[in-house]
């Protein structure tokens, strides 16, 4: 027996998120499927983010148990020749029997994509989130840097009974403007790496720096709402297209 681990790309618009759901496809039954026919024998992986329904990721982190004799970095080739188009394994590889992607130490990295222009762009319409009002980027950023360090984040996450522990480590929030030279506008990436986030914590994050950069709160604001630990005080929860999972890196 041994253990595989597997760096999982996809796109997430025609998925009910990862984890397997009675109402719909997930990329985690997908892969299932295609394991365990791959590998002749019931195989279930273990996800290191449960992403939800429409959000991608270009290095989530699964892993699985097999008797199997394929190599493990075989598998890789394996399966993208049997899975779908929108969802591709970047890398496999053993690792100790005792890896589990969720209970060690990790840094996650997410970005999300804001389309901040007059007219939306076809082309970027299921990866990015189009806002027609303009957003002032030096107040987001001032508004971000309230959140880095170690906080209780109960302000921005939506709540889950079974979550007793809402302290996370921000190591680093930034939000980046890349204009566009044609048209009025560009393109607002929020990139933010941590420890780990609960649920819907990076999406509700990016809704109270969009609350911010359009002048409906100043950004010396968050760090009140962080401190009220209400989740009412903080922003919309963003919608789920905007949002990629970057990479997982295992420091240990």
């Amino acid at each position: 027996m041994k253990r595989v681990k597997l760096t999982v790309a996809y796109d997430g618009t025609n998925y009910c998120g990862w984890q397997v759901q009675p109402n719909g496809i997930s990329i985690e039954s997908v892969l299932n499927h295609h394991l365990s026919e791959l590998l002749k024998e019931e195989i279930h992986v273990i996800g290191a983010s449960r992403t939800d329904a429409g959000v991608h990721a270009q290095g989530n982190v699964a892993v699985f148990d097999t008797q199997a004799r394929m190599p493990a970095d075989r598998i890789s080739y394996a399966m993208n020749t049997r899975l779908p188009a929108d969802i591709r394994i970047q890398d496999s590889r053993e690792v100790a029997p005792d890896f589990h992607p969720r209970f060690c130490k990790t840094r996650k990295t997410y970005e999300y994509k804001i389309c901040n222009r007059r007219f939306p762009d076809p082309c970027s319409r299921l990866y990015s989130l189009f806002y027609y009002w303009d957003l002032d980027v030096e107040k987001m950023r001032q508004a971000a840097s309230y959140l880095v360090g170690t906080h209780d984040f109960t302000s921005f996450c939506t709540n889950k009974p079974e979550v007793t522990n809402r302290v996370r480590t921000i190591y680093s929030l930034d939000v980046i403007w890349q204009p566009d030279p044609l048209l009025c506008g560009g393109l607002i990436t929020v990139r933010i790496c941590g420890n780990g986030f609960l649920y819907n914590m990076v999406r509700i994050i990016v809704g109270t720096l969009l609350k911010v950069g359009s002048g409906r709160m100043e950004p010396e604001e968050v760090a009140a709402v962080l401190a009220a630990k209400n989740r009412t005080l903080a922003g919309d929860t963003a919608q789920a297209h905007g949002l990629t999972l970057v990479g997982i890196e295992y420091p240990e």
